[in-house]
């Protein structure tokens, strides 16, 4: 077993040549979850006697004297796990586990989308959305959307808000995303991080912003690969929530993708039953359950949750913050919350 040290191309080479491979495997976050987050990364590289690479499997450290301890692939993100042959992916799983049982992880979780071919728990805590898209945008109005969803679409157009995407659309992203954050009660990356992601990836990233004037409303964030597109991050402003400009940024951001050549829209995780599901499925699309591996010495079968009691009594008081405190101490403990 290898680790790979440095150098991406062959790395990205295999995981475009997979057909589980997501961006989430991608080499460069490994500098992002290390540069920006400050986290310690491992990624494993299968081969076979003639050197050939047979499997990879991105792996990176999360420790917290406060949450606990992981090992995950990958952390902030829906996917992950091994990629490769079964007989690779059965390998580099049971490496993940030796690392895991040595360093004395809490959980070892593998956020893979399909079954990973190991003797391992499965945790099915998320899925996710995905919508098919038809070919043009027009089809997407006429066919897709149903008469209810067009008309809370054109509400937010009635009132003057419009959609804007581009690498220029970060800073709008962030000024949306950490205030909800905050509203919500929940520690905000940091921008940075989103900075980076627009650097690393400028050719599958897509930042947008609906504005009302050159107030940014709602916002979002995520990734074209191959032709899925993932919305892994999007949020709206309490205070315009009557105006429903989510609505309008999500068929704006499917029109983007559309243009760019995506014929699936992936809603991005979340948890069954919860108000996320709903809002998704309106849509129409269909709900697909997720396969996360996982290893604990101690029983411990989640990463820290919103939804937990020791978050629900956080929560409160962090709504309270400031905006500046809030963005200022929330990177702080956001990297630790995997």
């Amino acid at each position: 077993m290898a680790h790979l040290e440095e150098g991406s191309r062959e790395w990205d080479r295999f995981v475009a040549r997979s057909e589980e491979g997501t961006f989430c495997h991608l080499a460069g976050w490994r500098e992002i979850m290390a540069d920006v987050l400050s986290h310690q990364t491992r990624y494993l590289v299968a081969k076979d006697g003639e050197g050939e690479w047979q499997g990879v499997l991105p792996l990176v450290r999360v420790r917290s004297r406060i949450f606990g301890h992981y090992l995950l692939s990958m952390p902030f993100m829906s996917y992950g796990g091994p990629l490769g042959t079964s007989a690779a992916q059965a390998r580099l799983t049971e490496d993940a586990v030796e690392q895991a049982r040595q360093w004395g992880v809490d959980l070892l979780e593998l956020r893979a989308r399909h079954p990973v071919p190991a003797d391992l728990p499965t945790s099915h805590r998320k899925i996710t959305v995905l919508l098919p898209l038809p070919e043009t945008t027009e089809q997407l109005w006429k066919g897709t959307f149903k008469a209810k969803l067009r008309s809370q679409i054109r509400r937010p157009m009635k009132e003057g808000m419009e959609a804007r995407f581009g690498a220029d659309q970060v800073g709008p992203f962030y000024e949306v995303f950490s205030r909800h954050m905050r509203d919500l009660g929940t520690p905000v990356l940091p921008r940075r991080f989103f900075e980076q992601i627009a650097r690393t990836f400028a050719d599958q990233v897509i930042f947008g912003a609906v504005y009302l004037g050159e107030q940014p409303t709602a916002a979002g964030c995520g990734f074209l690969w191959g032709d899925e597109f993932e919305l892994t991050w999007a949020s709206a402003l309490r205070e315009h929530s009557r105006s429903a400009p989510n609505m309008l940024f999500y068929a704006s951001c499917m029109e983007e993708v559309i243009r760019r050549g995506g014929r699936v829209f992936n809603f991005g995780r979340c948890t069954p039953g919860a108000g996320t599901h709903r809002f998704k499925l309106q849509w129409g699309g269909v709900e697909t359950p997720l396969s996360w591996a996982q290893w604990s010495p101690r029983e411990i079968d989640a990463t820290p949750s919103p939804e937990s009691p020791l978050f629900r009594i956080a929560t409160t008081g962090w709504q309270r913050l400031p905006l500046a405190v809030a963005n200022r101490l929330g990177p702080l403990l956001a990297r630790q919350l995997p």
